[in-house]
């Protein structure tokens, strides 16, 4: 079982800004399945995806990994050995746990986890890209930034998918 969120159970005294570090990256897993209903579901959904989406030599992005479920449930599903995974988050707490995480599981697809800002990763070759919950923690002229490139690209892939809630 996961270790349980307790992050913000005691009042904090002064509150900093939220960052994915080791505290965050250990209790994550609660956290998602709290905050974000139907979040296996949507983890799910994305390996169907990619099952369907995912090409022969191509590569699948993961932007905003965390701790690489969505990577995870891509691998499981893609069944072309010569398509990659990249994840990418720019939390080394979440790198670190989601390289643990991808290597404890095997699949067809390789899988490379990169410690990066999203908004600085190339992205070539895609049949897939995947922002799971990532938006939110961009600035809006950033999100929009983003998702012009990956719309600029479209022309060349499949699929993008892009699950997030912004107020």
């Amino acid at each position: 079982m996961a270790n349980q969120d307790k992050i913000f159970a005691a009042p904090i005294e002064k509150m900093g800004d939220f960052t994915f570090d080791a505290n965050v990256a250990e209790v994550f897993p609660d956290m998602i399945q709290r905050s974000v209903p139907g979040y296996s579901n949507i983890i799910s959904a994305i390996g169907m995806l990619a099952k369907r989406f995912a090409t022969p030599d191509s590569h699948i992005y993961d932007l905003g990994c965390s701790l690489g479920a969505a990577t995870l449930s891509m691998r499981r599903h893609i069944p072309h050995d010569s398509c990659k995974i990249i994840a990418v988050d720019n939390s080394q707490a979440m790198v670190e746990r989601c390289r643990l995480h991808v290597n404890a599981y095997r699949g067809a697809a390789d899988v490379e986890v990169r410690e990066a800002d999203i908004r600085d990763i190339e992205i070539a070759n895609a049949s897939m890209v995947v922002l799971n919950f990532t938006l939110q923690f961009l600035s809006p002229d950033d999100r929009q930034t983003l998702l012009t490139r990956i719309y600029q690209l479209k022309a060349r892939w499949d699929l993008d998918f892009v699950g997030e809630i912004l107020l």
